[in-house]
């Protein structure tokens, strides 16, 4: 008896590594043989061959590229993903990513084999009250895509609500919401003494006594590390410090701001981390300023390391990020709020404790456990082709 098979298509290699692990070992149990295709030259995210080979996972190298404008790239990358299925018999496709959401979805209805999609939303990248020409085209295209779609599977409550409204999906089809994609609070939790603490600190050099403000994202403009970086600049304080883990297209553009401001000192571009929990531990606050979230691991994994947030208004953080309780939260792209939140964690170590007292139980829905759950339940409907009791989803 043949193996049902399941393709996960995602822009970034790492990502099936980073979030989907769960839902690897979920597909598995209910007998499907899993499938990878990516682009695994793109380093957002570790990409570990063994350890794909060791989850059991098929790899194809897909060479897709994040910029809707390489058409010709993309073009030969959807060829491909139509030829994976078909060759492979693929009886369901699961896509991650804008990009791999696209194509994904369009080589399902192009296939032979017409295969389920199931189309993740990491944030939709349209979203209330943004303005202009790219948010219209945006909602244009999911409205289109979703004719292509058998499930759309979203994270927060905004996008949920919206998929429900606004998209007609294939028929017997349906939205699901889950808790983002399991927080491993085993991992991200705060457990290292002062002394590894400090020994931390001084490996990316940070003085004992300074206040460290630390961000894990990629370097681009949604993330906005820029607004932080600015809002130190305009603190007349020599011992706030500010480390940012990770790498991307605005990295150069951001040293060069950083040499400007004459920050070199305080403010460092620290590369790709594997001891992202380590360093969290070292940080008195988690900023997390981006214009635009779809949920936001790296603020729960702060949180989960009992480091409170200087957040951004988002529909992401709103899922978490409460002002006055384990966050401050400031308008998207106002510079002078992070400067004053900034200020005022700096200058009241009281409120700064009382923050970090709520932060662990506040993400403890969206653990590892609790997401396993709802992905198990999830596909296990999926499978069944059970659309009554999918319907019932939000009601669990």
């Amino acid at each position: 008896m043949n193996k049902k098979k399941v393709l996960f298509v995602a822009t970034v290699g790492g990502f099936l590594m980073r979030f989907l692990t769960e839902h690897v070992r979920t597909l598995q149990s209910l007998g499907y043989e899993v499938h990878y295709a990516s682009n695994f030259n793109r380093k957002a995210y570790d990409y570990d061959e063994e350890q794909m080979k060791k989850l059991g996972v098929i790899s194809h190298r897909l060479d897709i590229e994040k910029s809707p404008i390489a058409l010709k790239t993309n073009k030969k990358a959807l060829e491909r993903l139509i030829q994976i299925i078909d060759r492979e018999q693929i009886e369901l496709v699961d896509c991650h990513t804008p990009l791999g959401g696209v194509l994904g979805r369009l080589a399902g209805a192009k296939s032979k084999t017409n295969p389920k999609v199931v189309y993740t939303a990491h944030g939709f990248h349209f979203y209330k009250g943004a303005k202009g020409a790219r948010n219209i085209i945006y909602k244009i295209a999911e409205k289109s895509l979703a004719k292509k779609t058998d499930y759309i599977v979203t994270i927060n409550k905004e996008d949920y609500e919206y998929a429900k409204k606004h998209l007609k999906l294939k028929k017997d089809s349906n939205v699901f919401l889950i808790n983002g994609m399991g927080l491993d609070m085993e991992i991200y939790k705060n457990d290292m003494s002062e002394e590894e603490k400090l020994k931390k600190r001084s490996e990316i050099i940070v003085p004992p006594g300074a206040f460290h403000i630390v961000t894990t994202a990629e370097l681009n403009k949604n993330k906005n590390e820029k607004a932080i970086i600015k809002a130190i600049s305009l603190i007349d304080k020599d011992d706030i410090y500010y480390s940012v883990c990770g790498r991307g297209p605005d990295e150069i553009s951001l040293k060069d701001y950083i040499k400007e401001k004459r920050l070199e000192n305080r403010v460092k571009l620290i590369g790709y981390r594997n001891d992202v929990p380590q360093i969290l531990q070292t940080a008195d606050v988690f900023a997390f300023p981006s214009k635009r979230e779809g949920l936001g691991m790296a603020a729960l994994e702060a949180l989960s390391c009992e480091v409170p947030l200087i957040a951004a208004d988002n529909r992401g953080t709103r899922e978490y990020a409460l002002d006055g309780e384990n966050a401050i939260v400031c308008k998207r792209g106002r510079v002078q709020e992070y400067k004053a939140a900034i200020e005022k964690l700096y200058n009241n170590r009281e409120l700064l404790n009382r923050l970090k007292k709520n932060c662990r139980q506040s993400v403890k829905r969206f653990s590892k456990e609790t997401v396993k759950r709802q992905i198990d339940a999830m596909y296990k409907l999926i499978a069944a082709g059970d659309n009554q009791e999918s319907k019932k989803w939000f009601k669990r």
